[in-house]
């Protein structure tokens, strides 16, 4: 494989620094910005071409020692930001998402993502997917690669979270889910392509606390990441929502309904709530920890669908929708629907960017953004916008 010299230049959305040579964009992974470098490129057959750092020739002040044990270049794509400063990573961050924005949704912002909860760069994640391989042993995957890193100390992960895992119970070609859930009890659930999902430790159900609200859902559904998460956003979502008594809104891609308690509280048994998820065990965990809560609807059908069909116009939209963003058809429909106050969250910065051009497109200002570092140690964001009409 080729191998370069390079000074890198400004970080690139996915966890690269952009660098040239000879005319030709290289994206370097594991460097920063203003570093030289010794690099083995590793895809060359595009107009740009993909390569790795395999020496620091002049590093950068901001690297530090490896945050995490098992990731790099040669180990486990876990952590692929692990050698940077967290603060300076949570600038770069910041820096990349406003690149996005202006590139892609036509609006100039800057700043650095914000800490969640208490800000520590490692410990913070309670749930974390393995694929268990050949011979049965769970890993991590390196970057792009099916082959598994199985020494388990991810810097993400809480000490001892995956120590003992049990070993009759995995087997080849298993999915592992492992959650540490609000009570601290550990769930190991195993879902095999051609066999029933089984929780082989703990139950199949995990606990989640958001405020005194409680819901019990599978270990394998969504639920953030981030220890801090789910609290943090839903106090952003109410308060950004600016939802009023007797109001109607809608929480869309809502899964469980966190956002919708937020919501309900704020327009009360007056108003309406309708979460819509094409998840039917999300929406039954939804039902069963709002119940008390009537002035909430569980819709468990695809957005485009329910929206299609909608009732009561809304006086304010809250989307969270998966990595590929909410799209324009979703969002031609919230502005047919004339919403006047929408809050948008996006996980992937482009996404983010390119539907936050959308809703310009049709008269929307941005009024609030902030970018969260929810995943510390990687190039991951979490970006929340308010936009008005």
């Amino acid at each position: 494989m080729t191998e370069l010299t390079l000074t890198v230049g400004a970080a690139a959305n996915g966890g690269s620094c952009v660098a040239r040579h000879d005319g030709r964009v290289v994206f370097v992974r594991y460097a920063l910005p203003g570093e030289t470098v010794r690099v083995q490129v590793t895809d060359e057959r595009g107009s740009y071409w993909h390569a790795e750092v395999i020496e620091v020739v002049d590093a950068s002040a901001d690297r530090v020692p490896s945050l995490c044990p098992i990731a790099g270049a040669h180990g486990s794509g876990c952590c692929d930001m692990a050698f940077v400063e967290p603060a300076a990573l949570r600038a770069i961050k910041g820096d990349v998402v406003a690149n996005q924005l202006q590139r892609l949704g036509g609006y100039e912002w800057s700043g650095s993502a914000e800490p969640v909860g208490s800000g520590a760069a490692t410990g913070w994640r309670t749930r974390v997917r393995l694929a268990a391989g050949p011979d049965g042993k769970p890993g991590f995957h390196r970057y792009h690669s099916a082959e598994l890193v199985t020494d388990l100390r991810c810097g993400q992960l809480p000490e001892g979270m995956l120590a003992d895992l049990p070993e009759d119970g995995i087997r080849s070609g298993d999915q592992v889910h492992v959650v540490v859930d609000d009570d601290g009890v550990r769930h190991v659930v195993c879902a095999g392509q051609h066999r029933r999902t089984r929780a082989i430790e703990g139950d199949y159900d995990a606990v989640q606390r958001v405020g005194e609200r409680t819901w019990h859902l599978p270990a394998t559904a969504f639920w953030q990441a981030h220890r801090d998460a789910a609290a943090q956003y839903s106090a952003v979502v109410a308060d950004w929502a600016a939802a009023g008594p007797g109001m109607t809104a809608w929480d869309l891609y809502g899964g469980a309904g966190v956002f919708a308690a937020a919501l309900a509280g704020s327009v009360g048994e007056q108003g309406q709530v309708v979460s819509i998820d094409t998840s039917r065990s999300a929406s039954r965990a939804g039902r069963t920890a709002l119940a008390d809560l009537p002035q909430v609807e569980f819709v468990t059908e695809s957005v485009r669908r329910a929206l299609a069909h909608a009732g009561t116009p809304a006086d304010v939209a809250v989307l969270d929708p998966p990595r590929t963003g909410a799209g324009r058809e979703i969002i031609d429909t919230i502005a047919a629907a004339g919403v006047p106050r929408v809050v948008h969250i996006g996980c992937e910065a482009a996404a983010f960017a390119r539907d936050v051009g959308l809703y310009r497109g049709h008269g929307y200002h941005v009024e609030r953004l902030t970018v969260f570092d929810a995943f510390p140690l990687t190039h991951h964001v979490e970006c929340v916008a308010l936009l008005t009409r």
